[in-house]
């Protein structure tokens, strides 16, 4: 078994590298510049969501409380008529990209962190590079890419945001399996 702490510094390359990578993908391949559009009319659906001065959290409309309310006539009504969506509120003000980008790293860390826990305990000392790679590259790509999905499949996040998604955690999981793969303890 491979002791944790001998895995300190591909845990530190591997985030540093998904995070060089996905700042890669987002400020110069720029394939998810078309992953969001503007509202039609959004002045008038910002003034309708500020009338009602809901606090930042995540919404779901039309709401309905339950099984048994999703079966009401007025409820399937407001279904068939829709809009039908999922709406994320932040706090009013402007966006800095600092807290967000940290929370990423931590983030990043914190996967590695936990991908080396699986590996200690899977891959035994000497492995060669390959057989480092093939499974901490299958850890990484689940653990970058599997939770993309479920947001497709149950709040309507369109399918071809979800795969190029997929295809980032695909890469980030790459990365990570080539720093441990490359560093692993021989």
């Amino acid at each position: 078994m491979v002791s944790l702490g001998s895995l300190w510094l591909p845990i530190l390359l591997s985030a540093i590298l998904v995070f060089i990578v996905s700042s890669v993908i987002h400020m110069i391949l720029k394939y998810h510049a078309s992953d969001y559009r503007p509202l039609p009319n959004e002045d008038a659906v910002r003034a309708a969501i500020r009338s009602g001065n809901p606090e930042p959290r995540q919404y779901i409309f039309p709401y309905a409380g339950g099984m048994r309310e999703m079966e009401t006539p007025e409820m399937k009504q407001k279904f068939a008529q829709g809009p039908v969506g999922v709406l994320n509120l932040r706090r009013p003000g402007a966006v800095s990209m600092g807290p967000s980008l940290g929370q990423w790293f931590l983030f990043s860390l914190i996967v590695s962190f936990f991908i080396a826990y699986v590996s200690s305990h899977s891959i035994p000392p000497g492995t060669p590079y390959l057989g480092v790679f093939r499974i901490v590259g299958a850890i990484g790509f689940l653990a970058y890419a599997a939770g993309q999905v479920p947001a497709a499949i149950w709040m309507g996040k369109p399918w071809s945001i979800t795969f190029k998604d997929v295809l980032d955690g695909l890469i980030y999981g790459l990365v990570t399996a080539g720093a441990f793969g490359w560093l692993w303890p021989r």
